[in-house]
């Protein structure tokens, strides 16, 4: 747990209730936002950006933004929805945008309605933002991030192994496992680390060629085309050997950090953890995702992840939790240009686009303009309905990932694939 406090004095703007100003008093001022997020690197130091601007607004405004491994906290929030018990929840929680709409639908009185405030103007963000977190006509979240995905590579690693920035652009996920090869022959590195407990790689796969679990009305989608292709390559990948098999986030993020991994394929909210090793400056680009070879339509983009922020119903200070979200999430131009730089946070706002962080060179990835490459990207990733069983789908595409890297029948895995989900949503 982190705590940021700001000793001043402070006025509010309540923005719910139909509430416009309060003014605060002393003991009011104390009250303390406690949020829930995961990865201190990137949404942790983005709230505490945030919560830093806002008391300069706001003296007096304190913050406590609590870390948790990204499970452990979905784990924690679904336990605590479910038992009905509000004592101990957080004030502001980050739900990953795969799970928006199970929550909401599940546990819709436990969510504050942020479009009843009035104080976010929707139309600001990205419409397909919006829409996830959307039920009934009535929207949640404070939309976050997008989870646009590129290639990122170690360039020196590369460059030993005699690829060179053009060759590495566009290219087929083929292509990547025979350099994988080459990179390993001649450098000694594996290229990627994969977390065989973990579908995000087979996730952007499925979304690059416009698949998902579902169709848009909700039923599974496990035996069509697209769904066979995502996962022919995905096990493909899995039997190649161009990766380390790693367990968990830090497993997996210290394989590239520590030098001994030269990429990775994922969102852009990589970019603060890969920053966060400064002496590997110079030593990075970033390419665009990697496509299916022979499906029709088939992007060098995609999306993993991306995420929003929510008030609980239940917070204890509710008026400061939504002013906040507002104020600095919902309006500040320039802050997003900041943590755009700092922490690689690929945010939402469209107004923000327009500013020059987007446009700037960045001399960790060889002072390409990767911004303006991600802001490109995004316009191509294939647009598909996350729906509310994603999570299941997950869990039954998990279950099958052992054994496709062992050579299994990609046909006997979407039959099982099918048959957990199925049974899963009933």
């Amino acid at each position: 747990m982190k705590k940021y406090a700001f000793n001043r004095r402070s006025v509010i703007a309540a923005a719910f209730a139909g509430i416009s100003i309060l003014a605060v008093t002393a003991a009011q001022a104390a009250d303390t936002v406690t949020v829930w997020c995961w990865d201190k690197e990137f949404n942790g130091a983005t709230m505490k950006e945030a919560a830093d601007r806002y008391a300069k607004l706001h003296p007096g405004f304190t913050i406590n933004i609590v870390d948790f491994n990204k499970a452990d906290l979905e784990q924690k929030l679904q336990a605590q929805l479910s038992s009905g018990t509000t004592d101990g929840l957080p004030d502001i929680v980050l739900i990953e945008d795969y799970g928006a709409q199970k929550y909401l639908q599940s546990f819709t009185k436990a969510f504050e309605p942020l479009s009843d405030t009035k104080a976010i103007d929707y139309k600001n963000f990205a419409p397909y933002k919006v829409a996830l977190s959307t039920v009934a006509g009535k929207t949640y979240s404070l939309p976050f991030d997008s989870g646009d995905t590129g290639l990122f590579y170690r360039s020196d690693y590369l460059a030993q192994a005699g690829y060179k920035a053009e060759d590495m652009n566009n290219i087929t996920w083929d292509k990547l496992i025979e350099i994988g090869k080459a990179v390993e022959a001649k450098t000694g590195h594996k290229m990627l680390d994969l977390d065989l407990n973990d579908d995000g790689v087979f996730r952007i796969m499925l979304q690059s060629v416009g698949g998902w679990f579902f169709t848009p009305d909700g039923k599974p989608d496990i035996t069509s085309p697209t769904f066979k292709a995502a996962l022919t390559q995905y096990a493909k990948l899995m039997q190649s050997g161009i990766y380390k098999p790693v367990s968990g986030w830090a497993d997996y993020t210290g394989g590239f950090t520590s030098g001994q991994i030269a990429a990775t394929v994922t969102g852009v909210w990589i970019v603060g953890t890969i920053k966060s090793v400064a002496d590997q400056s110079g030593k990075w680009a970033v390419a665009p995702t990697p496509r299916i070879d022979g499906v029709k339509g088939a992007a060098n983009a995609s999306n993993l992840g991306g995420s929003s922020w929510y008030v609980l119903s239940s917070a204890k200070n509710k008026a400061t939790a939504i002013d906040f979200l507002a104020q600095i999430w919902g309006k500040d131009k320039d802050f997003y240009q900041k943590i755009l730089i700092g922490q690689g946070a690929f945010g939402t706002l469209l107004s923000a686009r327009e500013g020059d962080a987007f446009k700037a060179s960045d001399a960790f990835f060889g002072g390409a303009p990767v911004w303006l490459n991600f802001s490109n990207w995004l316009a191509q990733i294939p647009s598909v309905n996350f729906g509310t069983f994603t999570n299941e789908a997950d869990s039954a595409v998990d279950a099958q990932i052992a054994g496709l890297a062992k050579g299994g029948s990609v046909d006997d895995a979407i039959k099982a694939i099918d048959a957990q989900l199925k049974q899963q949503m009933q």
